[in-house]
């Protein structure tokens, strides 16, 4: 279809609601926000079993791609003139969702 910065849109938007949905967070946190109450020293998404390198880069990885994949299509146009780029992006969304089917299987549903 083309419609890539859709794409990059969409598969964030998912994780977002997932992590939401996954921490028990209401729909008014939102966004980096969301990302670091979720997976911060005391989110309830986060590995506490985990080494606290691991539990830092968990959380930068969301916010970060969070911050630089979803937030700019949400406030300006982004143009994906290099296919592959926007594929990547959704790729990244899907490693994502892939942390999180652990985190929910650690978890519970």
């Amino acid at each position: 279809m083309g419609e890539y910065e859709q794409g990059v849109f969409a598969a964030m938007k998912a994780v977002e609601v997932r992590v939401r949905q996954l921490g028990g967070f209401k729909d008014d946190v939102i966004g980096v926000a969301l990302m670091n109450q979720a997976f911060g020293p005391n989110g309830p998404l986060t590995d506490s079993s985990a080494p606290k390198g691991e539990r830092d880069g968990t959380r930068a990885l969301f916010v970060g791609a969070y911050a630089v994949l979803r937030n700019p299509a949400g406030h300006r146009e982004v143009n994906y003139d290099d296919v592959a780029e926007a594929a990547e992006a959704v790729q990244t969304a899907s490693l994502l969702m892939r942390i999180l089917d652990r985190v929910e299987a650690r978890t519970g549903p």
